[in-house]
């Protein structure tokens, strides 16, 4: 009788964002035989500068660093020296990651992350690639039918097109550079998306005098960080989306790929 071996290792980061806390835990533990250790921030961020992200087999980011919300505005700061320093020197060892929903959002004030990713959502206007943009715009509970786009490990096996109940995002995204995967058919127009910006200011659910161009409708893609694969899922906002099993094949069918292994 052969052994099977010790589980492969799954770190998933979390907070800097809320989210409903129980459904994502039984989600990231079934979403394959992973040995699950979960960090939350602000101590993951020491955890991961002092070698936690090192050597796990998986890495998923879950995670919004960065951010102090008060008084109806927001700040943010950079992750340590140290931080970057281990997620840079992970995709330089080869080893890959997954990135969840708000990840995009999270460190505004480190470019190389956003550069990582494929993409960025702001919540104040800002710059990206030396051009001046305006806030991201949100949208909750948004019904719509996601397209598969490309035959490939992360995908394999979905139905060519499958509905989603999620928030969608009218972000930066930075098509040239990645490989799509799954687009949606809803349409990314400043009419149908409400600004951040006002949100945190306390008008929620408004997109008035905000007049932001249409958008990519890129809802999943694979980036190569050098020669090390990354996964941007934009899936996740909700226990509902948790629960949708296209949704949960695609998560652990990303993190199969960016451990290495094939699904």
């Amino acid at each position: 009788m052969t052994s099977q071996g010790p589980k492969r290792s799954l770190l998933v980061l979390s907070w800097g964002h809320p989210y409903e806390e129980a459904p994502f835990d039984e989600l990231i533990h079934n979403v394959g035989d992973w040995d699950v250790t979960h960090l939350l921030h602000p101590e993951a961020e020491d955890a991961v500068a002092s070698g936690a992200a090192r050597d796990v087999d998986a890495l998923l980011f879950y995670d919004m660093g960065g951010y102090t919300f008060a008084d109806d505005w927001v700040t943010s700061r950079p992750p340590s020296p140290e931080f970057r320093r281990a997620i840079v020197e992970r995709f330089e060892s080869g080893r890959g990651a997954v990135a969840m929903h708000h990840a995009l959002a999270g460190w505004a004030d480190w470019p190389e992350w956003h550069e990582m990713l494929g993409g960025r959502f702001l919540y104040t206007p800002g710059e990206v690639r030396g051009r001046k943009v305006l806030d991201s715009g949100y949208r909750h509970d948004v019904n719509y039918n996601a397209k598969l786009v490309a035959d490939h490990p992360v995908t394999a096996g979905l139905p060519s097109e499958f509905t989603v109940r999620d928030e969608l995002y009218l972000a930066e995204i930075f098509e040239e550079d990645v490989e799509p995967l799954v687009r949606s058919d809803y349409a990314f127009t400043r009419d149908n998306f409400y600004s951040a910006a006002l949100g945190i200011s306390g008008t929620l659910y408004s997109n008035e005098g905000w007049d932001h161009p249409p958008g990519s409708n890129l809802v999943a893609w694979h980036k190569q960080v050098g020669n090390t694969p990354l996964v941007y899922l934009q899936f996740g906002d909700a226990p509902q989306t948790y629960a949708n099993p296209h949704v949960r094949q695609m998560i652990a069918q990303a993190l199969t790929f960016t451990a290495g292994e094939n699904p």
